[in-house]
């Protein structure tokens, strides 16, 4: 089974959450992220203006959006809804599963949690680039496989933002500790 990723950002974030995200088979579970939509003042797409930072968000459902966060970070969305909607979520944070050697080696330390706890870490973590910006998210080297039963799904504001900050589109693994920052009560 794959996921639908041409689809509502706001529907299909909740059900990523639990979902595995591999990049060259190195990766693990989907335990937090964050929802962008093409009319959030927070998102990269808004106002339909397209960069050649953002191209990707204007793809179809399906594709990778890469960019640098403060010119230090990779970070890694994946792209959802139709052609020229750039509606995207911002992976944050996985439970490292596989590939935890090349991970470790990466990132330059030993602490589990902390080797996917944070869009730059996972990156690193993960060694995505702008090379793998625009990539298919349902080829290699990604594969994203759906998850396999019903989990319990947390949501509250975005993290890191100065616009549409009350949004509550940020959702999480309840009781993950591989999570970047607890949710709030």
């Amino acid at each position: 089974m794959r996921l639908n990723l041409r689809r509502d950002v706001h529907e299909l974030a909740p059900e990523l959450i639990g979902a595995q995200l591999l990049v060259d088979g190195v990766g693990g579970t989907i335990v937090e992220l964050e929802a962008y939509d093409h009319e959030d003042p927070a998102a990269h797409g808004y106002g339909n203006r397209r960069t050649a930072r953002n191209a990707s968000m204007f793809l179809p459902g399906g594709h990778a959006y890469v960019y640098r966060s403060y010119g230090i970070h990779w970070c890694l969305n994946l792209v959802c809804g139709e052609e020229g909607e750039a509606n995207a979520v911002l992976i944050r944070a996985l439970e490292p599963l596989r590939g935890l050697d090349t991970m470790r080696e990466r990132r330059g330390l030993d602490n589990l949690r902390l080797l996917c706890a944070g869009p730059g870490r996972l990156c690193q973590a993960l060694g995505v680039t702008r090379e793998h910006d625009g990539l298919p998210l349902d080829r290699p080297p990604f594969e994203l496989i759906p998850r396999a039963q019903p989990v319990e799904v947390v949501r509250g504001p975005r993290i890191g933002i100065t616009k549409a900050v009350d949004q509550p589109w940020r959702y999480g693994l309840a009781g993950s500790r591989f999570l970047s920052k607890p949710f709030r009560a």
